[in-house]
C-alpha cells in the first residue's frame, strides 16, 4: 500500500513545523495515517472547548506555590450558556461580584493576574502556573494582588475583576481557541486601568504560550517588558508597542561582545 502514496516535494519542511503540510496523496485523497491524525486533532480541539476547568485543583497548586487566590464565575451558569452567550462570559455573577468587592482593600495592588478557562481549560490548567512562576520572579518590586481563578470567562471579564480589586493593571491568562495542532495554547491580555467597557484597542496580547510555541521564559520576558512600560506610561493597547525582541537581541549582542573581550 505504501507504494501507492505519492510523496510531496516539500516533505523535508515538516521537520520545522507542526502545520499540516506535505502529507502526501493516495489517489484523490489523503493517506490513511494523516487522515486519522487530523480526526484525532479535531477531537482534541473539541474536548478542549468543552472540558471544565478543575478550579479546586488549580487553587491547591497556587497555594502550594505560595500564591493567595480568589475564585469567581461569570454570569454564564454553565458551558452551554457560555458558548452560546459570549456576553454572559464578559460579566461576573452577582455572587462573584460581591466576593471581589469584599476582598478589595485600601492596599491597592499594581497588578492582578487572572487565570481563566476561556476556550481551553487544558491551556489554563497546564500553562498558567509555570508562566506565573516565570513572570513573578521578575516582579520583585511590584505589589501583586491575589490570583483570581475565573470560570466560564471571556477576556473582558478581567476588566470588571480589575475594577473591583482597584488594581492598576490586570493580566488575563486565558485559554485560546484550540487549533488543530494546539489544543492547549494560552493567551495573555494586559490592560491598564481596567474597568467595564474597555475595548480590545486598550489591551496588549501575547499569544500561543506553551512549550511547543512561545515558551514560558520568552513569554515572561515579553510580559515583563510590557508591564514595565505600561506602568511608566500609564497605558496599554495601541499606544504601547512591544519592542521586547529588539531589547533581547541587544542584550544577547552585549553578552557575546563581553565574552569575546574576555577570551
Amino acid at each position: 500500500m505504501s507504494d501507492s502514496i505519492e510523496k510531496n516535494a516539500w516533505q523535508a519542511l515538516r521537520a520545522f513545523t507542526n502545520a499540516r503540510i506535505a502529507l502526501g496523496r493516495a489517489g484523490n485523497s489523503l493517506p490513511t495515517a494523516p487522515l486519522l491524525a487530523f480526526n484525532l486533532s479535531h477531537a482534541q480541539a473539541r474536548d478542549a472547548v468543552h472540558h471544565p476547568l478543575d478550579a479546586d485543583v488549580l487553587h491547591e497548586q497556587l497555594r502550594a506555590q505560595g500564591f493567595t487566590s480568589l475564585d469567581v464565575h461569570s454570569a454564564a451558569p454553565d458551558r452551554e450558556h457560555y458558548l452560546r452567550r459570549p456576553d454572559l462570559g464578559r460579566r461576573l455573577s452577582d455572587e462573584s461580584r460581591a466576593t471581589l468587592s469584599n476582598a478589595a482593600t485600601n492596599d491597592i495592588p499594581e497588578v492582578v493576574f487572572v487565570i481563566a478557562d476561556g476556550l481551553s481549560a487544558f491551556a489554563a490548567s497546564k500553562q498558567s502556573i509555570p508562566l506565573l512562576l516565570a513572570i513573578t520572579k521578575r516582579l520583585a518590586d511590584w505589589k501583586i494582588g491575589p490570583v483570581v481563578v475565573a470560570r466560564q470567562s471571556r477576556v473582558a471579564l478581567g476588566d470588571e475583576i480589575g475594577e473591583l480589586l482597584k488594581t492598576k493593571l490586570v493580566v488575563m491568562l486565558i485559554g485560546e481557541r484550540p487549533g488543530l495542532s494546539s489544543p492547549d495554547s494560552l493567551g495573555i491580555y494586559l490592560t491598564y486601568a481596567p474597568k467595564v467597557g474597555c475595548s480590545d484597542a486598550q489591551r496588549n496580547c501575547i499569544s500561543n504560550v506553551r512549550p511547543e510555541g512561545l515558551g514560558y521564559e520568552a513569554a515572561a520576558h515579553k510580559l515583563h517588558y510590557l508591564l514595565t512600560h505600561a506602568r511608566r506610561l500609564g497605558l496599554t493597547g495601541v499606544g504601547l508597542k512591544d519592542d521586547s525582541d529588539a531589547l533581547l537581541q541587544a542584550e544577547s549582542a552585549t553578552i557575546i561582545e563581553d565574552a569575546s573581550k574576555k577570551y
